[in-house]
């Protein structure tokens, strides 16, 4: 997208990458995991935004905790799009037990690949009329996520 626009960036590459190494290091760390994501599809935002709805609980995402690199950061500013939503190849989104957080961290870290791996939100208790999924902001707000409305962004793949 980006090129399309003339937007290029020495920054800017692709982020696709095999997971299935990463996951069975994840596996062998010994960490309780509750479930495991690709969020090539729709991004961040679709991946916990389906896992809140189907589980009943809500999701509290950490905008610092998230890495994105500034210029895929500038490159959405400019051009309007959520960061969240975008496709993430090559990423794996795992919800593990809280006390095992850095056990799966850590191993996640130490596998090529896995080395800017984040925890990047939590999971709590939906009470009524919450929305599912939220954004705990830099500015230290929060900002309801919901899901994007007509199609995904064209793909080349």
């Amino acid at each position: 997208m980006a090129c399309r626009h003339a937007l290029g960036s020495q920054g800017l590459r692709s982020d696709c990458a095999p997971e299935a190494a990463l996951v069975e290091a994840l596996f062998a760390s010994g960490a309780e995991l509750h479930s495991l994501h690709d969020p090539t599809r729709g991004g961040v935002l679709a991946v916990c935004h389906e896992t809140a709805e189907r589980s009943g609980l809500r999701i509290h995402l950490d905008e610092l905790a998230i890495p994105v690199r500034p210029e895929v950061r500038a490159v959405c500013e400019v051009l309007g799009l959520e960061v969240l939503s975008l496709a993430c190849e090559g990423r794996v989104v795992a919800w593990v037990a809280g006390r095992d957080a850095g056990t799966a961290l850590a191993a996640m870290r130490a596998h090529p690949g896995g080395e800017e791996a984040a925890v990047i939100g939590r999971v709590a208790e939906r009470r009524a009329g919450e929305v599912a999924l939220v954004l705990d902001t830099a500015a230290g707000g929060l900002r309801p996520l919901d899901l994007m409305s007509g199609s995904d962004l064209p793909r080349i793949c």
